[in-house]
């Protein structure tokens, strides 16, 4: 058995690893995957194979946040669609086994680029290739029929905006350690602007480049972190993604800024390929981009009020809460912009 690791009791973990994970022994090592600032990931390992494991974070979780269920049932579900997605082996709701719902996934050969620094040896030619196929596989994922797949309960789509608008504001009132005027501010403009939904399909929730895999041969294997998942209006997850393109050009190391590198599809390419690929309406994209820059607030802050209380694992938490301002402002300023 290997030296402790935070968030996994490898001694309980054993048993029901090798009763529920085929081929799986019971004496196992483990480590942490650093960068993630949400729910937990962990390499672990018996000797001949090694899997991947999913937990929420330590101490403090919001309601509804970090429902380990129902990642491991969107990507079960993903699997005979065009959208790549990692084998799913075996969840468990027992929490007496690590003190908390996790699930067990295949590892991927695949990396998540994050950085500009990381990707730029590429060369642009090859970032421009992954970029575009990142827009396609986010069109694609936005095709998949609910129904089809068995997701069609996986969530309530109809009302979606209205209800992510005010989760946030739940979300963030539970997580808040000072004033944020700006926060109220940015809602009371979105509840009170509420775009007609498009058609309903699935949403990823936090789609962006280092959140999916790419393979040595410079193809997405895998779309990962599905813990926001669920069915609503997938225009959320187009913003979301541009909106990390757009904080990238400002810096710091809190967002990734891999789509800084020589080569990557600018913002306005990136809208142009997903329209070809879609006939979803952009006309209110400003909006979009607030919610986002407000969900992206919610979470974030939801990570500043665990590092403040000690209950984080790994680095890079420090200068969290000093983009939180700034964020709230570039969603109100997106409320401005015309498409």
């Amino acid at each position: 058995m290997s030296d402790p690791v935070a968030g996994l009791d490898l001694e309980r973990l054993g048993p029901w690893f090798a009763e529920h994970v085929p081929g799986a022994g019971s004496e196992l090592s483990a480590t942490f995957i650093s960068g993630g600032k949400s729910n937990l990931t962990y390499i672990v390992g018996d000797g001949s194979s090694e899997w991947i494991v999913r937990r929420p974070p330590l101490g403090h979780v919001l309601a509804t946040a970090h429902d380990m269920g129902r990642e491991y049932r969107v990507m079960s579900a993903l699997q005979p669609t065009e959208v790549p997605v990692p084998v799913t082996y075996a969840f468990c709701d027992d929490e007496s086994v690590i003190g908390a719902n996790f699930y067990v996934m295949e590892k991927i050969d695949g990396f998540p680029y994050r950085t500009a620094e990381q990707l730029a040896p590429l060369g642009a030619e090859r970032v421009r290739a992954i970029s575009t196929e990142l827009v396609d596989t986010l069109t694609a994922l936005h095709a998949v029929d609910p129904d089809e797949v068995g997701l069609g309960d996986f969530g309530k789509a109809e009302g979606y905006l209205s209800r992510q608008v005010h989760r946030w504001k739940k979300q963030l009132d539970a997580s808040k350690t000072r004033e944020l005027p700006a926060a109220d501010e940015l809602y009371e403009r979105l509840a009170a602007s509420i775009p007609e939904q498009s058609a309903a399909g699935i949403v990823h929730g936090d789609y962006r480049l280092d959140n999916v895999l790419v393979g040595p041969d410079d193809h997405i294997h895998a779309v990962v972190d599905w813990e926001m998942a669920t069915l609503g209006d997938p225009i959320a997850d187009l913003a979301l993604m541009v909106l990390y393109q757009r904080l990238a050009k400002v810096g710091g190391d809190t967002v990734a800024n891999a789509s800084e590198a020589p080569g990557y599809l600018s913002e306005q390419e990136v809208l142009a390929r997903y329209a070809a690929g879609s006939d979803r309406d952009l006309s209110r994209f400003g909006w979009y981009l607030a919610l986002g820059a407000y969900k992206l607030a919610g979470v974030l802050e939801g990570i500043h009020y665990r590092y403040l209380h000690g209950q984080t694992v790994g680095p890079g938490f420090a200068g969290v809460g000093d983009t939180i301002v700034p964020l709230l402002n570039a969603g109100l300023a997106a409320l401005e912009e015309k498409h």
